[in-house]
């Protein structure tokens, strides 16, 4: 592999994970805006998704809140050591609590058609994105952890 080579395939590596993180870190900037600013929707959506864990109002604000740094943190590459897997936590997390709706989107066999919801299908994706995020960590060269660390991460 020539050395222009390695530069392109460096240069993709860390654009995919640039992009990961830019997607990943802003579905929790999303959801934690909506526990926020929304604080009602969101003890519905733990009640019915999530068997009711954390469904107090106040509870869902502050996790919006942490929710909302977190992602920022993640889209930024900073404090990647500690972001990172509290980040594949919430998310792998999530995906678990939703398996009836992954392991069967369209109702066929575990849920009926009106309660199946295949906008939950994604999960599967986003909890990959952030696992892939974790693996190769020492290869986001364009976060700012890189930029001022170097190879080394905060924290």
């Amino acid at each position: 592999m020539t050395t222009i080579d390695r530069v392109t395939v460096g240069n993709a590596r860390a654009a995919s994970l640039l992009l990961l993180r830019i997607g990943t870190g802003l579905l929790l900037v999303l959801w934690g805006s909506l526990r926020v600013f929304s604080p009602a929707a969101g003890p519905g959506l733990a009640k019915k998704y999530y068997s009711g864990l954390l469904d107090s109002p106040l509870v869902q604000i502050g996790f919006g809140t942490a929710e909302v740094i977190l992602g920022l943190l993640v889209v930024a590459g900073l404090f990647r050591r500690v972001a990172y897997p509290v980040q594949a936590l919430i998310l792998v997390l999530g995906a678990f609590a939703l398996w009836r709706y992954l392991l069967d989107p369209m109702g066929l066999y575990l849920l009926d058609k009106e309660s199946s919801q295949i906008l939950f299908f994604p999960s599967i994706t986003v909890a990959a994105a952030t696992l892939v995020l974790l693996a190769f960590r020492d290869d986001d060269r364009w976060s700012l952890d890189h930029k001022f660390f170097g190879r080394r991460t905060a924290v």
